[in-house]
């Protein structure tokens, strides 16, 4: 017989969706469990954002150091030295999760470690060190997460590996296909040509951030291309061989490539297998559970948060859902979490930021005639041209309305993505941001000045 023990919620996953239901749950004074087969800051912590985020500031500054003389610093790059860069970057996870633990802690919220299960529409089962135990909630929080997902015939082993394996190489290939031109495979792209390798990235879709605005996406490849990144769109994966010494990857169009490794990354999955959802009840479409505006499933008392929700599969956005659910069960009534209004982000060289509609999505919603687009080229603004960068900020807007989406292209453009969301989510018009003071000389000038052509009043750009 399980030992059972009564909670206001019980989250299941200790991911950002779940760690942070939990954190805020506990700050509104309501008893919590949280449940956690692995560690705690689940895939954004360990094998995901942060990880490969610090991976990414190696490869930078690699690339500085090749490119110092350019601006009279005569810098060489020697070696890559992977054991210290793996170094580092478990360094950055170690600090972030120990400073995690001390919050969960601090705040009493019960962390369960265990392999967790629903096991009725109000209890999750766990066995933990040896013991079952039997958590019933109140309330019950889903957020147990995603997993590197493959192709049906592709096996994952030896030279074909997900993002998972490429977190913990302890060797720099000197070639690599990468399967997938979305976010994570661009990465990993950036990273590896900095670190000198020749790499190829395979898309089926048309083209490479695919999601992103189509302006985007070809200022995009013309950047990787630049880079000596070589890539294939619109072109299906056939299959891949291996040997001792690396892959050999075959698309349907005929052509082929020799490698060290193949990448597979094409996309995540949710990670809600033998966990007892269907059992019990819960609404699923492809393993994804389905959840209203509020994040309630169709079970009373049962909500999702995350990965598994269909949607974006950003951190950030489970982060948002974690507190939103947490409040909602608190009573507070919290606002519904827009998807339109959260940002996105690829930490590549160079980065791509937006938020709201691409300018495709908006001419659909809205129709053709109702929909103005504006283009500021980083060339004009001072900080760009001291980092060497080149890009553009591009506005989408409705006819005299308010400012749908703003999508970005350049170095450290991510930075600017914070305006960015505050613009579409509070729906401004040009004029409102045109008035607005920008410091200078920042990058953050260029959302300034795009708003200002947009209203109408140029300062450095044509009209």
């Amino acid at each position: 017989m399980a030992e059972e023990n009564v909670f206001d919620i019980v989250v299941l996953g200790g991911g950002s969706g779940g760690y942070a239901t939990a954190l805020r749950a506990a700050e509104l004074g309501l008893s919590v469990a949280l449940v956690e087969a692995d560690k705690v800051g689940g895939t954004c912590l360990h094998r995901g954002c942060i990880p490969t985020k610090a991976l990414l500031h190696a490869a930078e500054l690699a690339d500085d150091a090749r490119d110092g003389a350019a601006v009279g610093v005569h810098t060489t790059l020697e070696r890559i030295d992977i054991g210290q860069v793996n170094q580092y970057k478990a360094g950055v996870v170690g600090r972030l999760y120990k400073g995690l633990q001390g919050l969960v802690a601090s705040r009493q919220v019960e962390l369960v470690t265990g392999w967790g299960r629903l096991v009725a529409t109000n209890a999750v089962e766990v066995d933990s060190d040896g013991q079952r135990r039997r958590l019933v909630g109140r309330n019950i929080v889903l957020g147990s997460g995603s997993y590197s997902r493959t192709l049906p015939g592709l096996e994952i082993g030896g030279r074909v590996i997900t993002s998972d394996a490429a977190l913990e190489l302890d060797w720099v290939p000197q070639s690599v296909v990468v399967l997938g031109g979305g976010v994570i495979g661009c990465e990993f792209a950036s990273v590896w040509r900095s670190f000198g390798a020749e790499v190829t990235i395979v898309e089926a879709l048309p083209h490479l951030v695919p999601n992103e605005d189509e302006a985007i996406c070809k200022a995009f490849e013309r950047a990787f291309r630049k880079r000596g990144i070589k890539f294939s769109t619109g072109v299906w994966f056939a299959g891949v061989e291996q040997h001792d010494s690396g892959v050999h990857v075959r698309l349907e169009d005929g052509k082929a490539f020799d490698a060290d490794l193949l990448l597979v990354a094409v996309g995540r999955g949710p990670a809600t297998a033998d966990l007892g959802y269907e059992e019990q009840g819960i609404a699923m479409d492809r393993g994804f559970v389905l959840t209203d505006e509020r994040l309630r499933t169709n079970v009373p008392g049962v909500y999702a948060v995350g990965d598994i929700v269909p949607g974006l599969q950003l951190a950030h956005r489970g982060f948002a859902q974690g507190i939103f659910v947490a409040e909602q069960i608190a009573g507070l009534e919290p606002a519904p979490i827009v998807e339109a209004t959260i940002p996105r982000v690829t930490y590549s060289t160079p980065e791509v930021a937006s938020v709201g509609l691409t300018e495709a999505a908006a001419r659909a919603e809205y129709g053709d005639d109702q929909v103005t687009t504006l283009e500021y080229n980083l060339g004009g603004n001072g900080k760009s041209q001291i980092l060497g960068t080149q890009g553009f900020v591009k506005l989408v807007r409705r006819v005299d309305g308010p400012v749908v989406g703003v999508h970005m292209i350049g170095a450290r453009v991510g930075e600017l993505v914070g305006e960015a969301q505050l613009i579409v989510a509070w729906e401004a018009y040009p004029d409102d941001v045109a008035s607005l003071v920008h410091a200078h000389p920042t990058q953050n000038e260029a959302v300034g000045e795009a708003f200002l052509a947009l209203a109408g009043k140029p300062l450095h750009a044509h009209a």
